[in-house]
């Protein structure tokens, strides 16, 4: 018994974000295929999607002596207890898309729960496949304290052929899939390096 409790407590919690709210969202099938590969041909990950939906905008008026409305404590105990961060984020208009924004913002009032989590992106969208977004939050995690991982990167266009997902969103390109395993790999090696297991 005391092995397996051992052998949960060397899991690398990963909280997995995605900056699309759309159900179908090709951002939300990475995170899927991510979780997917967690528990396959990448172990030591346990990988948790936690949903923004929830979160009201951002309003100082909702912070009553120090505390945070339901919905927001919540989410804010899933970033503190997290080992690391995956961030699924799409581009709009060059940059990150307001729900993801607005989730990093209220993890951010003091205190910053992001403060030294090692973190990666990923994004999928037409053009440059989202780069653009991954370059703004990575400046916007400067300020946050996050140690993003600088390589691999990945940037999927979704609409080049051959299909890259399936009509519920799921990722069926396997040379992406390989990509998205490479990111997983070098998030946990950073993340253990970061707790100076490695």
């Amino acid at each position: 018994m005391a092995a397996v409790a051992g052998a949960s407590s060397s899991l690398i919690n990963v909280v997995a974000l995605s900056g699309s709210l759309r159900k179908g969202s090709y951002n939300r099938g990475l995170i899927r295929s991510a979780i997917e590969l967690s528990k396959g041909s990448v172990e030591g990950l346990q990988i948790e999607y936690v949903d923004i939906s929830p979160l009201p905008l951002l309003n100082t008026d909702l912070e009553i002596n120090g505390t945070y409305p339901p919905e927001v404590e919540a989410f804010r105990h899933k970033i503190l207890a997290a080992d690391s961060i995956l961030f699924a984020s799409p581009e709009y208009n060059y940059s990150v898309t307001a729900p993801l924004k607005n989730a990093i913002d209220w993890a951010s009032r003091a205190p910053n729960v992001w403060a030294g989590k090692p973190a990666a992106i990923v994004s999928a969208g037409g053009g440059f496949g989202g780069g653009r977004s991954q370059y703004h939050l990575r400046q916007i995690g400067v300020f946050l304290d996050l140690h993003f991982i600088n390589k691999p990167e990945f940037f999927l266009n979704a609409f080049q052929p051959p299909a890259k997902f399936n009509s519920d969103g799921d990722l069926i390109d396997e040379d992406a899939k390989n990509k998205l395993k490479d990111i997983l790999l070098s998030l946990k090696a950073f993340t253990l390096r970061l707790q100076g297991k490695n």
